[in-house]
């Protein structure tokens, strides 16, 4: 245990603000799966204590939301002790069998998906026909290649009109790993060496688990934004019709609470319809229940956070909006009862 990890352990005051946030202990409802309770753990482990299988449940059902951290009094902070100890107990070898299966797919697969087919195949027949240099490149990410080819197309041919260009052999960007206590720096020197090559000083991704990884993890004279951002400061250059819908939009924590990042999304929704807020929104968003490993290795725990998510649906809206392809696939698997749109697809609906 590191002395800002113990530092922060020991800020932990156990007035149990953050078992009144947190969505996982909301639903195991066990003091080990509230923040106070993993800070324990975590201390408890840097005295010795053996990581057994009640350890590591506490430790790895954490979707590293940080909401706790965001209602925090003592200023503590559990996302990263949480990582931290992930890392250290992979470190001695101790770890799930998800997160081995995680960590071997994104090393030998370049995704934690497990994966095999080509993929960038979602460029379809432009795949040769990109920039070799440009200023921007857009990272497209592991869940939107393979789940969202579509998708994923569909944002690219709006970007490549302002000379954006991508990757041509990206893999994961490491956000899985890193998340789950592996070292994902193999994945990221892949990433870097091509981004360098392109000659790019800004990245542009629509999922938020690459976001955060790439602006606090990659190196610092790289800029990273969201393409909801990027999208956001070109509306002007863009022909967009109103549409007579109502939405509501789901934040991503690593996207929203994590990195700051509130307004373009709201910005872009706002100029084609009406926005009406989910009840917890913002700084105070709930999580999806994807994040942090917790979809791979707890998938009912997942699932259970995603209809309570669900449940703050306002009644009267047409779609749910997000901007994180993990988020929209977690809030589909919960049943809601309006289709989940990327904000992306209410953007595309606009430009008909």
């Amino acid at each position: 245990m590191n002395d800002s990890d113990m530092r922060s352990i020991l800020k932990c005051v156990r007035c149990g603000t953050c078992r009144s946030v947190c969505p996982v202990f909301d639903v195991i409802g066990w003091e080990s799966a509230s923040s106070r309770g993993r800070m324990l753990v975590a201390h408890g482990l840097s005295q010795g204590m053996e990581a057994d299988e009640g350890v590591f449940d506490s430790i790895n059902t954490c979707t590293t939301c940080g909401l706790c951290e965001q209602m925090c009094p003592s200023g503590a902070s559990p996302v990263k002790v949480i990582e931290d100890v992930r890392h250290q107990l992979v470190l001695q070898g101790k770890m799930t069998d998800a997160q081995k299966l995680l960590r071997t797919d994104a090393i030998e697969k370049g995704n934690p998906l497990g994966e095999e087919k080509d993929r960038m195949a979602w460029l379809g027949d432009s795949k040769n026909d990109v920039p070799e240099k440009a200023d921007h490149v857009f990272f497209a990410g592991c869940l939107a290649s393979y789940r969202y080819p579509e998708l994923t197309k569909r944002t690219f041919d709006i970007l490549r009109k302002f000379g954006v260009t991508v990757l041509q052999e990206e893999v994961c960007c490491g956000s899985p790993l890193l998340r789950t206590g592996s070292d994902p720096s193999e994945l990221m020197s892949k990433n870097l060496e091509q981004i360098r090559k392109i000659g790019a000083h800004t990245i542009i991704t629509g999922c938020a688990g690459c976001f955060t990884t790439l602006k606090n993890d990659y190196p610092d004279n790289i800029e990273v934004v969201h393409v909801a951002e990027f999208l956001a400061d070109r509306l002007a250059e863009m022909d967009l019709k109103k549409l007579d819908l109502k939405v509501t939009y789901h934040d991503p924590c690593h996207l929203g609470r994590c990195n700051g990042v509130f307004d373009a999304p709201r910005q872009i929704i706002k100029s084609i319809c009406y926005l009406e807020e989910m009840k917890s929104n913002r700084e105070k968003s709930k999580c999806c229940g994807a994040g942090g490993g917790v979809l791979k290795g707890y998938p009912e725990l997942s699932l259970e956070l995603s209809k309570n998510r669900l449940e703050e649906i306002p009644k009267d809206v047409d779609y749910l909006v997000t901007a994180c392809p993990l988020c929209r696939t977690n809030l589909k698997r919960g049943g809601p009862r309006v289709d989940v749109l990327d904000i992306i697809d209410l953007l595309e609906m606009a430009m008909e």
